[in-house]
């Protein structure tokens, strides 16, 4: 269970989804980058077809550096929510475990008051 101290369990979800906007805007803005450094790399090589340019830098180690990065943010940023989505889980249940005993309580109160009150009658010995 996620738990931080004496910290209730929102305020961890809360801190829990900052870190995964956090973790998912660094992968985003890798990810919209990946254009534009193509283009970049492109146009640094002058005058060469497009097709064999782009082979060319998509085979370079620069090209498979960015796109790990890109990936290794991206995972980053799925275990983030998938954490977050844990301690929402987590609440929920706790949620649910409350409910049942307050509802588990009022039955119990319930039952007490109904066998204190019941006066149990004698019975008349049956003539046969």
């Amino acid at each position: 269970m996620y738990t931080n101290g004496n910290m209730p369990l929102s305020e961890v979800y809360r801190k829990a989804a900052e870190e995964w906007v956090d973790a998912d805007s660094a992968a985003r803005i890798l990810e919209a980058t990946k254009s534009a450094i193509l283009a970049q790399r492109m146009s640094a090589l002058g005058d060469m077809p497009v097709t064999r340019a782009e082979q060319q830098i998509k085979a370079s180690p620069f090209w498979m550096d960015h796109v790990t990065k890109i990936e290794e943010a991206r995972t980053a940023a799925n275990l983030k929510k998938i954490e977050m989505e844990t301690i929402r889980m987590q609440f929920s249940e706790q949620q649910s475990r409350e409910a049942t005993d307050r509802a588990e309580r009022r039955l119990d109160r319930k039952s007490t008051r109904l066998n204190s009150s019941h006066i149990p009658l004698s019975r008349m010995p049956s003539s046969a």
